[in-house]
């Protein structure tokens, strides 16, 4: 994929690149990458570290497997979730660090309601703190 190059890209790589950035959309699958950032867990791990539901969380390690960011491996009754590319996805959180820097964090101020968190992300303050995993 080209996506450095401008126009390098083609309709359908830059629809598969939409769909990755679509992973990374949800701020429950950010705190769930975050996470697994420090290491292996299985859900219930999870759902204990970060407060959500056991719902939640297995709904979204089920996207982030889907989008190839996470996988799992059987450990006696449970899985256990790890990284797939975790150098690559640090990689990704200082270019975001950077342009959330270099906007100001416009982005949590934009109206558009495709930008805007979802229902269940009512609790979610965009722009705040960094982004997930960056200097972890």
């Amino acid at each position: 994929m080209t996506m450095t190059a401008p126009g390098g890209a083609s309709r359908a790589e830059l629809s598969a690149a939409a769909c990755l950035f679509q992973g990374f959309s949800d701020p429950h699958r950010l705190q769930i990458l975050q996470h697994l950032a420090l290491g292996e867990h299985r859900v219930v791990d999870l759902t204990a570290h970060l407060g959500l539901a056991q719902s939640t969380v297995s709904k979204h390690l089920a996207c982030l497997r889907e989008c190839g960011l996470v996988t799992a491996r059987p450990e006696g009754r449970a899985m256990v979730y790890a990284l797939s590319h975790a150098d690559a996805l640090e990689d990704l959180w200082a270019a975001a660090e950077r342009l959330l820097e270099l906007t100001g964090h416009r982005v949590a101020l934009c109206t558009n309601e495709a930008m805007r968190p979802g229902p269940d992300d009512a609790t979610a303050t965009p722009g705040a703190g960094t982004v997930a995993g960056a200097g972890a």
